[in-house]
């Protein structure tokens, strides 16, 4: 007979009391049971353990969800706080009795090495804090296989983690996300090394990028996919082609099983395109392709995915000296090129840019045949000459020495300036290299084999400015532009007397022709041949001012002759 189920009337307080004592002995404060909600109240939850009063949980302990679908009869787990208060009723917590059952399925999964899932919830010291139902503690070593560089990236994201410490009584708890990350790897790399061969097609992710190539993640086992080994083209870097953690399909080249070495390729997957370049590029043909890179000495142009040539800056154009290939050409632009030569075993083909229009150069001797006079602005001055345009692109030259028939040129810029407009006659054209020489002294007659001769003989006396002082003597200009040189040793001068002292550019000077060379395009003066003839002149004019001469009689009167010093 079961004597919960009698009538309170034939039971006495002996038994009754018995009866009290035998049902809720088992009921202590600290302990977790299972009661029955009898009651949703506005500030609390009523609910029955059985006890001989109601239980009380305070409605905060419940969350919105949780009170939404909360009904009257439902059984939950509650924690007794205290048996009884001051007005009789039974304290009970659901939160403490959520967070031991936590701790008691903590404990078993750290028993028996189970996951469990976790939210991050925040960055500490060391690490990260996640909540997996009570507070863990993530250390930083344990987040990831490697160094993570943004942990502030990762809360709020949810993950898998293994319990690696739990101490209840002390409310602490380790968790690793590493060692099932590790787990997982290791079970894919004996997978992986299971099947792996040579020639085989395998799927990666990009893991990490060096300058040298990119390594992938082929499932628990790490491959290398070299630069070389990712294009039959030219790859600047690596990071050009891939991210990290892009998905590629590559082909096993070698696997070392003693070392564990893998190597990968990709453009192994498409035939080589050099293999019928000389086919399908033959010398002479035009083709059209787009610029990948800029050098200092050319430009690359992609032909095809891998095949590439290079324009040379020499091969860019007829008529400009290109110094650097950004001057003609830029990343992206589709050029149209010929191609000059092919080295098929090298990799390499030479393309030509002016070589798609007609050569000027080819023309130039019809258009300007030689002692045309031409007429151009200077384009340059340098220390030999000045350049001066005839056309677009092409450009002529007057050496210094085709300037002046006569005068000494120390510099063209003497006589040209940039901009300038100039005549000039052609004096020769080299078509080979490109070349054409230009004449200015020759738009008037050589006075050297015209008014010079006539003009200027030895034994005359001819007056000039100073022009230059040298060492070796000073320069005159005579008229019409002609220049004489009257050397040191024509001066009269002692030796150790200082040009610069004595004379001055500008300063004019009369002296003797001594020496007229047409060959040589030289007139040679001498000041002291000048100064001795005046000399001369001068004693004779003097003589002949003092001279006993007799013009009554005729003849010549005896002077008397000076004592001698014994007298």
């Amino acid at each position: 007979m079961n004597t919960m189920t009698d009538s309170p009337e034939h039971i006495d307080r002996g038994t009754l009391a018995a009866l009290y004592e035998e049902t809720f002995k088992n009921i202590e404060e600290g302990t977790i049971t299972e009661g029955r909600i009898i009651d949703i109240l506005r500030d609390r939850v009523v609910v029955d353990i059985g006890y001989k009063s109601e239980g009380i949980i305070p409605i905060e302990q419940f969350s919105q969800q949780e009170l939404e679908t909360l009904s009257v009869n439902d059984t939950i787990q509650v924690y007794i706080e205290q048996r009884e208060d001051a007005e009789g009723n039974l304290l009970l917590s659901k939160e403490k009795a959520d967070k031991m059952k936590v701790w008691e399925e903590l404990e078993v999964a750290h028993r028996e090495g189970r996951e469990i899932q976790g939210k991050i919830i925040s960055r500490i010291k060391g690490g990260m804090m996640v909540d997996i139902g009570v507070k863990a503690f993530l250390p930083g070593s344990q987040i990831d296989l490697t160094p993570v560089r943004d942990m502030d990236a990762l809360v709020g994201k949810t993950y898998s983690f293994k319990i690696i410490k739990v101490n209840h009584r002390r409310g602490n708890v380790v968790i690793s996300r590493r060692a099932l990350l590790e787990e997982t790897r290791d079970r894919k790399r004996q997978t992986t090394l299971a099947t792996l061969a040579e020639g085989q097609l395998i799927e990666g992710t990009v893991k990490n990028i060096t300058d040298y190539g990119a390594f992938l993640d082929l499932g628990g086992i790490d491959g290398l996919l070299h630069i070389t080994d990712i294009s039959w083209g030219r790859v600047g870097h690596p990071s050009d082609m891939f991210s990290i953690g892009d998905t590629v399909e590559v082909l096993v080249l070698k696997y070392d099983r003693e070392t564990g070495r893998i190597s990968l390729g990709l453009k192994q997957k498409t035939p080589d395109p050099w293999t019928k370049v000389e086919e399908k590029y033959p010398k002479g043909s035009r083709v059209r392709g787009k610029v990948v890179s800029l050098t200092d000495y050319g430009a690359f142009v992609e032909l095809e995915p891998g095949v590439e040539g290079l324009v040379h800056v020499s091969e860019m154009s007829w008529t400009h000296e290109v110094r650097h290939p950004s001057k003609v050409v830029s990343v992206g632009d589709v050029i149209e090129t010929q191609v000059l030569h092919v080295d098929q075993q090298s990799r390499k083909i030479s393309l030509g840019m002016k070589q798609t229009a007609p050569n000027p150069w080819d023309v130039i001797e019809a258009r300007y045949p030689v002692g045309t006079r031409i007429e151009g602005k200077v384009k340059s001055v340098t220390d030999f000459g000045a350049f001066v345009g005839l056309e677009e692109g092409i450009d002529g030259l007057i050496h210094i020495s085709d300037m002046s028939w006569t005068k000494h040129i120390k510099h063209p810029s003497e006589l040209f300036k940039k901009g300038q407009t100039v005549q000039a006659v052609i004096l020769r054209i080299d078509r080979e290299k490109e070349r054409l020489s230009l004449g200015y002294k020759q738009l008037t007659a050589d006075p050297w084999e015209s008014t010079i001769p006539a003009r200027y003989h030895v034994g005359d006396v001819a007056t000039g400015k100073v022009t230059k002082i040298a060492d070796f003597g000073i320069f005159i200009e005579l008229e019409d532009g002609v220049e004489g040189l009257i050397h040191v040793s024509e001066l009269g001068m002692d030796s150790d007397v200082r040009l610069e002292e004595t004379f001055s550019v500008g300063q004019d000077v009369t002296a003797k022709i001594v020496k007229v060379d047409c060959e040589e395009r030289k007139i040679a003066l001498s000041l002291w041949e000048y100064l001795k003839d005046v000399e001369q002149a001068q004693v004779h004019e003097f003589n002949a001012a003092q001279g006993n001469v007799d013009q009554s009689l005729g003849r010549a009167v005896p002077q008397q002759e000076e004592p001698s010093e014994t007298e």
